[in-house]
């Protein structure tokens, strides 16, 4: 057991003592964790999937400040699981949108937005402001630039992540007391290769599964806080939605890591996607106009979607073959792929058609090229009347 994160605030109003009655008349944590909670300065990172039940269970619990960095903007897709903003919210600040939910909740907690890109010149500084950080980020550069953020302004952090049916938490504090110090890299010492875990945009999460791990982080934010309880410091939850089973690993630290002295350019750290990818893709990339006109004029082509088929069943665009990117990458489907015509590949977004694109020009189709911005971009550049998902 940890050592209260947060020395308690003042005395409690007639007010606070009605709002939080439910919490002090439980014996660990009582009048004492209560003024805690109203002393802690709390960062989380992103009003997403995970952000929205994490800042609305803060806010309730009473935490007393809470800051958002946020930069995005809602969009309808987020309304299946990002439970802090609604249908009027849409095409506003995501940050402003969560600031309003939670007043509205509890206009006692202080809310402090900071509508930026988390980055290496302005993440260190931000987290010296807070005492504890909870991140609910859906990709590995943010969340090793969290880490060793982190790490260097001497914070614990809350991690929890999302895909599909599944759902992972684990607290991360490199100068724990007591020399029991982990942080995310001996987790992951090193970044999947990129393109093998998709985001959730790319491979779907089920809604629900948010408030579930969003919960336990703040469950464990709770109890950093006021020193209650044994916290997942040095253990992985796995949550499994379709089995309803929760597991715990442990975690144990790396003896090979190198120490963390300064922040890196993440997003080369992590890529996006592989270096057989990024040079397949070079001089190989059309745009959504270019498919358009190329589609009007004489020249033969075949358009491979390569997104699976469940994804084919939202939309499609008029002309094109469905071969999942699995069955390209294991060279299943490269005896399918015509050779006489110009190949063009596309996904949702580019990265998985970029990708499939390395393995077909391996494979000899020296005359092959994939489309910027996927399905999305041709939806919004070329034929509006396709959802977009």
């Amino acid at each position: 057991m940890l050592s209260p994160l947060v020395e308690p605030s003042g005395v409690l109003s007639h007010q606070d003592v009605a709002r939080y009655s439910r919490h002090l008349i439980i014996p660990a944590v009582g009048m004492d964790g209560q003024r805690r909670l109203r002393a802690a300065r709390v960062l989380v990172i992103g009003a997403g999937g995970l952000g929205s039940p994490a800042l609305l269970y803060l806010a309730a619990a009473g935490v007393g400040t809470l800051g958002i960095v946020e930069f995005d903007e809602v969009e309808l897709s987020n309304l299946q699981r990002q439970i802090i903003h609604g249908r009027s919210d849409v095409g506003r600040s995501k940050a402003a949108s969560a600031r309003d939910s939670i007043r509205e909740l509890n206009d006692g907690v202080d809310v402090r937005l900071h509508e930026i890109r988390l980055d290496r010149f302005n993440a260190v500084e931000l987290f010296e402001q807070y005492d504890l950080i909870l991140d609910g980020t859906d990709n590995f550069a943010t969340r090793y630039l969290v880490n060793d953020a982190a790490i260097l302004a001497g914070k614990p952090y809350v991690w929890g992540s999302i895909y599909r049916f599944e759902g992972q938490v684990s607290v991360f504090w490199e100068n724990a007391p007591g020399g029991v110090g982990l942080n995310y890299r001996d987790l992951y010492p090193e970044a999947p290769p990129p393109g093998m875990v998709p985001s959730c945009a790319e491979g779907g999460v089920l809604g629900v599964l948010c408030a579930s791990i969003g919960s336990i982080m703040v469950t464990e934010a709770i109890k950093l806080i006021t020193g209650i309880g044994d916290t997942l410091l040095g253990r992985l939850m796995v949550y499994d939605a379709l089995a309803m089973s929760y597991r715990s690993i442990r975690v144990q630290r790396d003896p090979d890591r190198v120490p963390v002295t300064e922040l890196i350019d993440y997003d080369e750290f992590c890529g996006v996607v592989s270096v057989d990818a990024a040079s397949a893709t070079d001089g190989s990339t059309i745009t959504p106009a270019e498919l358009a006109a190329l589609m009007k004029s004489s020249e033969d082509i075949a358009l491979i979607d390569v997104r699976e088929p469940v994804e084919w069943d939202i939309a499609r665009i008029d002309g094109a073959v469905s071969i999942p990117q699995g069955r390209i990458m294991s060279g299943e489907a490269l005896a399918e792929l015509p050779q006489d015509r110009r190949l063009v590949l596309h996904c949702k977004t580019g990265i998985r058609s970029a990708e499939a694109l390395a393995v077909i020009k391996r494979a000899g189709f020296a005359d092959a090229v994939h489309l910027q911005g996927g399905i999305t971009a041709w939806a919004n550049q070329v034929d509006p009347s396709l959802p977009t998902y």
